[in-house]
């Protein structure tokens, strides 16, 4: 394929990709006061509330489209796996796919893991802080923001694994140093941690429990990678 037919298909991958996305949320935007009521069930406050005539409209049309490209995420991964495969040898198709397919995997389960275990134990310990005369009234607006942040960011820091590997992959870091450095590598976690989550030990320590068994399966899987690419080279040069 030329360079203008490279770009028309890539072009197609986006439209077809957008298409994908702005089509399931609409869909989910008929039903999005339920799926709302369903998310907000369980949280430890009687009620949320909006405070501005609009405010209860964008946060369903911001549900409505986060849940859109969570749910499209699989279709538009496949389009443009299907526009880069064909550039890519064998042994890189082989290597590429599933970096990006647990990639996947790790970031639904850093969001699942964030708003069914996180934000539950970390909502009723600060509206904890609250007295007779200082009872909660959150805003729903507010309370969407404070939960797609969390969510966002233990879908990002539970790609720590595949980082690691990628890394240990390439030859950028060994297995060993990382053992070596370990005490760092635990002190980076509670403090990434920290900086992530809000000002409380709970849910400092859920993000960074998690993270510090991931930091470890991600040793043993480097080390099983660095064995076998050193078995490949042996092959090799026998």
């Amino acid at each position: 394929m030329g360079f203008l037919d490279h770009l028309e298909e890539l072009r197609s991958t986006l439209i077809f990709s957008i298409v994908a996305w702005v089509v399931l949320s609409i869909v989910i935007w008929f039903f999005s006061g339920r799926i709302l009521d369903f998310l907000l069930a369980g949280i430890p406050v009687d009620n949320l509330y909006f405070n501005a005539p609009t405010e209860a409209f964008v946060v369903r049309i911001k549900l409505s489209f986060i849940l859109g490209v969570l749910i499209a995420f699989p279709y538009i991964l496949f389009r443009f796996w299907a526009f880069v495969a064909p550039g890519l040898f064998s042994r890189e198709r082989r290597t590429v796919f599933p970096f990006v397919f647990f990639s996947t995997i790790l970031f639904y389960i850093g969001v699942i893991f964030a708003y069914w275990v996180l934000i539950p134990i970390v909502l009723d310990f600060l509206v904890r802080f609250g007295t007779e005369m200082l009872q909660p009234l959150l805003s729903v607006g507010k309370y969407f923001g404070f939960v797609a942040r969390l969510c966002f960011a233990f879908g990002l820091v539970f790609q720590l694994p595949i980082v690691i590997i990628f890394l240990t992959g390439i030859g950028a870091i060994s297995p060993r140093a990382l053992i070596r450095q370990w005490r760092w590598a635990i002190l980076v976690i509670f403090v990434t941690a920290a900086v992530l989550t809000p000002p409380d030990p709970a849910s400092q320590l859920l993000m960074a429990l998690p993270l510090v068994v991931l930091f470890l399966v991600s040793v043993l899987l480097s080390m099983i990678i660095e064995k076998r690419r050193k078995n490949e080279d042996d092959e090799e040069e026998d």
